[in-house]
């Protein structure tokens, strides 16, 4: 192949790929829609399998055999369903018995919003009304006697001609009648029944063949992650189908009391349609309402119904549901609203009911199977980026009050020196490679530099952590930021009073962190210096370029105790020899730290801490907090220097005060 082709066919890639994942969702979505007869069967089989295998796990561990803790479950699901059915079929019954009833009402409230648009004007208010108007008639014409209307004539309607009915129908016809309607629904629900008896009873099984396509690489992850996923959705779909049935009794419940006819099949209803988040608790309000208003001559009534489910959805989406799964269900609300389309579309009304189940299995699949990792980036709740990158992109594009709303989120769980060392310093650490291959200079890098250090300023007025924090809602970025940055380390917990520290360390400001000259030094220095600041280490924050400008004297070194000469990565090994030199003249007594926040590679420190004479040399945040509160001598808790070297990441150490552990 020539180099021609070969480019053009490079260039061509993207639009084969296009056409390639168009042809297969065209492909999938066809498969779908023309088997809906088995797969709706078999997607219900899988999803109340899921909600049967905690009972059935938990009748296992009270030593139930396996069949008939199976055949419990599956039987007390069956008589649920059944029971549920028979309700709605007594109370459609009865509501269609005495709709009739409710014209008059009907009639009465429409004709008074229609006198009331008149009044009105002209417009589209008065065209609203004649609509009204007609409605009405309409409706004051429905059940009307035929002997006492009149046809557009005038003259009176014909007289009806008598006609005999001859009922031939025999015993079997009129069964058969009665039971064709009922045979699809009852194979529907015993192939249900049947498919998720032989997912129960192969769960294992079925395991381990979805591993193995999953793929066998790490075996002891893959199965892992697997069974963490299979039993949070079972548990995740469990409280959801509690959480509903709550919502159905309650509101089921209420509408009684109030006396809306047909109550409790509002309330199946209404607990149905609120698997579709956001959307399935208004929905389900809906018809209560309009019999609310056929019902009432007043307007009381419809109000109350409103209320109601408004109040109870309230209730459970911020109190009871973050206490038992977080409120999320892993997807986008975006997601939510497609899969509702896309599934609708291709499976109806119990698509659009199965749909965030099914989009829930599919993201849990993509967040735990690498092959399927696009489903969980498309559907999921997780950022697309990682913390790092979308603290970076918001840096670049001049919105620090967006990261500092979620860096809020996140210290809620964690500790600033753990944010700043997790987020915002891997996130300058990929703006450094971009300034240092010249893809974001002047105005840009003007507004990376400004967004930084407006942030950290706008995260001074977060306060210190002392006492146990109580566990809140996150948001999905601040969660995977969380995920993330994992367990704050010991030190950060370490709070330093001035009368515990060595006597050299007790003056105004102890510490001072000098930036080197690239731009982004600065914002660097910035944050070891508000760390410093929050754990008791008073310490101020100069630039390289300042102190040239303005040369120190010995008399502005006294009472320094620490110098921390910070670089996203120095000039040279020269260069960094030279500035310690510098530092030695004017502050002898001074002890001196260096921050190297790009440097990874153990040889390169090894070969730094050897040639450049130091007290320390850190590339973290939370080292060079470590080393500071080990150079400060705290004298009241002497066991302290032994906590910064050993404490487990959990452990909370504060000189002079106990904290309690979190």
């Amino acid at each position: 192949m020539d180099i021609v082709t070969s480019q053009m066919l490079r260039k061509a890639l993207p639009l084969f790929t296009a056409l390639a994942v168009s042809v297969l969702i065209l492909t999938v979505s066809s498969i779908l829609y023309l088997g809906r007869e088995i797969f709706v069967p078999f997607a219900l089989g899988i999803l109340l399998s899921f909600i049967l295998a905690p009972i059935v796990i938990g009748l296992q561990r009270m030593r139930v055999p396996r069949m008939l803790a199976i055949s419990g479950a599956i039987t007390f699901a069956t008589v649920v369903i059944t029971a549920l059915g028979f309700v709605i079929a007594v109370q459609i019954t009865a509501l269609v018995g005495e709709i009739p009833s409710y014209r008059t009402t009907v009639q009465q409230k429409l004709r008074s919003l229609s006198e009331s648009a008149q009044a009105q004007g002209d417009g589209p208010f008065s065209r609203a009304a004649r609509s009204l108007e007609e409605m009405a008639a309409d409706i004051q014409q429905m059940g009307a006697p035929a002997s006492l209307e009149s046809d557009a004539s005038g003259t009176l309607p014909r007289q009806p001609i008598p006609v005999t009915v001859e009922n031939g129908s025999s015993i079997i016809d009129t069964v058969t009648t009665y039971v064709s309607p009922l045979l699809h629904p009852l194979a529907t629900f015993g192939v249900v029944v049947i498919f998720a008896i032989f997912i129960l009873l192969q769960r294992e099984d079925l395991r381990n063949r979805f591993i193995r396509l999953a793929g066998t690489d790490d075996l002891q992850q893959t199965t892992a992650a697997i069974d963490d996923a299979a039993s949070r959705l079972s548990k995740l779909l469990l409280f959801q189908l509690g959480v509903n049935t709550a919502f159905g009794l309650i509101t089921g419940g209420g509408l009684w009391l109030m006396g809306v006819p047909s109550p409790f099949l509002w309330g199946i209803l209404g607990g149905i349609l609120r698997f579709i988040p956001y959307v399935g608790g208004i929905v389900g309000a809906g018809l209560p309402m309009l019999l609310a208003f056929a019902v009432d001559p007043g307007w009381s009534l419809v109000i109350w119904t409103a209320v109601l489910f408004l109040g109870v959805e309230t209730l459970l989406s911020n109190v009871v549901e973050p206490v038992l799964y977080g409120h999320s269900t892993g997807l986008s609300p975006v997601a939510i609203l497609l899969a509702a389309t896309v599934w609708a579309l291709l499976w109806g009304a119990v698509g659009l009911i199965l749909a965030t189940p099914l989009t829930i299995c599919l993201v849990v699949m993509g967040r735990h199977v690498p092959r399927l990792a696009f489903i969980d980036v498309m559907f999921g709740d997780r950022p697309a980026l990682s913390p790092p990158q979308i603290f970076y992109q918001r840096m670049l594009a001049g919105a620090p009050q967006e990261a500092a709303d979620q860096a809020r989120e996140f210290l809620r769980e964690r500790e600033l020196a753990t944010y700043y060392d997790e987020v915002a310093l891997e996130g300058l650490r990929i703006a450094h490679e971009d300034v240092a291959r010249f893809a974001v200079r002047d105005a840009r890098l003007d507004t990376l530099r400004a967004s930084t250090l407006e942030l950290i300023d706008d995260l001074k007025a977060i306060p210190v952590h002392t006492q146990k924090r109580r566990k809140k809602h996150l948001t999905a970025e601040a969660a995977a930021a969380v995920d993330a940055a994992g367990p704050d380390q010991a030190v950060t917990r370490v709070i330093q009073r001035r009368e515990d520290l060595a006597p050299e360390w007790q003056g105004e400001t102890p510490v001072i962190c000098i930036s080197g000259v690239s731009a982004l030094d600065e914002a660097v220095t910035a944050m070891l210096s508000q760390v410093f600041n929050r754990q008791g280490l008073t310490s101020r924050h100069v630039g390289w370029k300042e102190l040239q400008a303005n040369p120190p004297t010995a008399e502005d070194a006294r009472g320094v105790a620490l110098v921390c000469l910070s670089f996203i990565e120095p000039l040279s090994i020269v260069h960094l020899r030279q500035a310690v030199r510098q530092v030695h003249r004017v502050a002898p007594k001074a002890r001196i730290l260096i921050g190297i926040w790009r440097q990874r590679d153990p040889a390169m420190l090894s070969e730094l801490r050897r040639r450049v004479h130091a007290d320390a040399l850190v590339t973290t945040l939370n080292s060079a907090l470590a080393a500071a509160l080990e150079m400060s001598g705290p004298r009241a808790v002497p066991e302290t220097r032994e906590k910064l070297r050993g404490a487990e990441p959990a452990d909370q150490t504060r000189v002079g005060a106990a904290v309690p552990a979190e």
